[in-house]
């Protein structure tokens, strides 16, 4: 069975589509737009698919509604318009299914509140109930208490987040782009569009830049990201225009539209995928290359003399990073000591450590079992 002949017969899928996209490049809610893919939505799940949509937008219609040029920097400001948009998002939406005998429902998620196992799995459970009653779940990101730090960051990264929630097989990416190419189309007209890759492939995240345009958060790079947090837990991703009549049609069939990204590797189990899920996380241990490479290749765990600098403030239990000295992060995980303990041991060996009796709960600052890759 190819990669793309796995569609026809895949059972839940999130289709995230992208503020562009929703409001035709910022002139306000294409209707006429939704309306189409909501019947595409509606065939889909009639050919027994599990269906959630990962809908941006919200800010992209505020900003429409209260006649505002730009996007606001100011927190405040994003979050107000992001709360008068949010109304007409949701409406729109509800009203577009309900022409199709289809009721929604509104799902408002945060980083903050996922970081927390027991929510974690009430989300998870709360979109598959929801799958049950034959209602489609309408997911966002809560950007109107969002904070800085706890804000997603784009609505790719959501998408990734809805599929591993739910164990997706499909992580479907509308965007205004045919797919992904190995250079951005608006620069070079030579670009090539990649039908098909590996999704943890290393050199994609090279191709994509990191640029998003006005509306969005994301780019190109974004959608690769979540990409491989799809594929990490089994889901394919396929980044597709919009604007093709059809397309998730199309893709139900198993036709050559827009990019399919494939994972290569066996799913996460399911509590590895929400540490992977993590952006927010209470410190880093950052580690020097042989304890990159022993993660990375051996799926070791990460010991004390691998860490060259401890960041933050953390306790035992806490979710940290795990990343290399310039910045890439390599794995999310569970410490097993607290900041103030990692710093006293970082560098040293596990015979250093035993003779100064350090060792309290093992020789490992964070086990493999607890660490997920990223």
């Amino acid at each position: 069975m190819t990669e793309r002949t796995k569609l026809k017969s895949s059972k839940r899928w999130v289709v995230k589509i992208g503020s562009a996209l929703l409001t035709n490049d910022g002139q306000g809610l294409d209707i006429s737009r939704m309306q189409t893919w909501v019947k595409e939505m509606s065939t889909l799940i009639d050919d027994g698919v599990d269906l959630c949509l990962v809908s941006s937008g919200a800010i992209a219609v505020g900003l429409r509604t209260l006649q505002i040029d730009r996007r606001p920097q100011e927190l405040p400001k994003l979050q107000a318009v992001a709360a008068v948009g949010q109304m007409g998002l949701v409406q729109a939406w509800q009203s577009c299914f309900a022409a199709c005998g289809r009721e929604t429902a509104q799902v408002l998620l945060t980083h903050e509140e996922l970081a927390d196992r027991k929510r974690y799995l009430n989300a998870r459970d709360t979109l598959k109930t929801l799958s049950q009653f034959g209602v489609i779940p309408v997911v966002n990101e809560n950007d109107t208490i969002a904070t800085d730090e706890i804000r997603f960051g784009d609505n790719d990264s959501l998408g990734a987040l809805a599929t591993n929630l739910l164990e997706a097989d499909v992580l479907v990416i509308l965007t205004d782009q045919d797919g992904f190419f190995d250079k951005d189309p608006r620069v070079h007209p030579e670009a090539a569009l990649i039908p098909e890759a590996r999704a943890l492939d290393d050199g994609l995240l090279g191709m994509a830049g990191k640029e998003g345009g006005m509306l969005g958060r994301g780019g190109m790079y974004t959608k690769i990201m979540a990409a491989q947090q799809a594929a990490r837990s089994g889901a394919m991703t396929v980044i597709a225009n919009g604007r093709v009549d059809g397309v998730l049609e199309q893709l139900r069939a198993g036709d050559l539209v827009g990019s399919l990204l494939y994972p290569d590797l066996k799913p996460q189990a399911a509590r590895k995928r929400w540490l992977a899920s993590h952006k927010q996380t209470r410190g880093v241990l950052v580690v020097d290359a042989g304890a990159a490479e022993a993660l990375k290749a051996k799926g070791r765990s990460l010991l004390p003399v691998g860490v060259i600098e401890v960041r933050g403030v953390f306790d035992r239990g806490d979710i940290v990073a795990i990343e290399t000295s310039n910045g890439e992060r390599l794995a999310t995980g569970l410490v097993n000591y607290g900041s103030t303990q990692a710093e006293e041991m970082f560098g040293k060996t596990t015979k250093q450590l035993n003779h100064s009796q350090l060792l309290m709960e093992g020789n490992a600052l964070v086990h493999r079992d607890n660490m997920a890759l990223v």
